[in-house]
């Protein structure tokens, strides 16, 4: 079961403290690739990016509130196409937990995920950022038939 996904993209946008200036750095120089998109963030980066970008922004709570669980709720249900995550990887995170299950359950989403400003570079330049795509979609009907057991 593959998920067909159309040219206007639903990108989730997360970024730690300390990599907050380097997110908004990039999202100004793809201020146009962007707003082709729509876009949804964790509150604190939404807030700040709405404003920078002048765009609209779906804005969920605080990472540490909830957020990072709401966006990989979004992943989950297939609400969220592309996620850009700038995580800093030399400051502990007093929800660190959560960070790495949203970055587990993209994997697991076959989401494509860039979390630093090289690899969103090359992701949003790519055609298929703009065009249609074919997501292949993980087939895990035999791992729930191994938690459910026989019937």
């Amino acid at each position: 079961m593959d998920q067909r996904l159309g040219p206007r993209k639903k990108v989730g946008l997360v970024a730690h403290d300390n990599k907050k200036r380097d997110l908004i750095d990039w999202v100004t120089f793809n201020r146009g690739l962007l707003a082709q998109h729509d876009l949804v963030a964790t509150g604190t980066t939404g807030a700040l990016l709405e404003e920078v970008l002048g765009i609209g922004i779906r804005k969920l709570h605080s990472g540490p509130l909830g957020g990072d669980q709401q966006l990989g709720a979004l992943i989950a249900d297939g609400d969220i196409d592309f996620l850009v995550f700038f995580w800093d990887p030399l400051e502990p995170q007093p929800h660190d937990p959560d960070v790495k299950a949203l970055l587990r359950i993209a994997v697991v989403w076959n989401i494509p995920i860039a979390c630093n400003r090289a690899s969103a570079d090359f992701m949003i330049s790519s055609p298929l950022m703009s065009s249609d795509y074919e997501r292949q979609m993980p087939d895990y009907r035999s791992y729930v038939d191994r938690q459910i057991g026989p019937s």
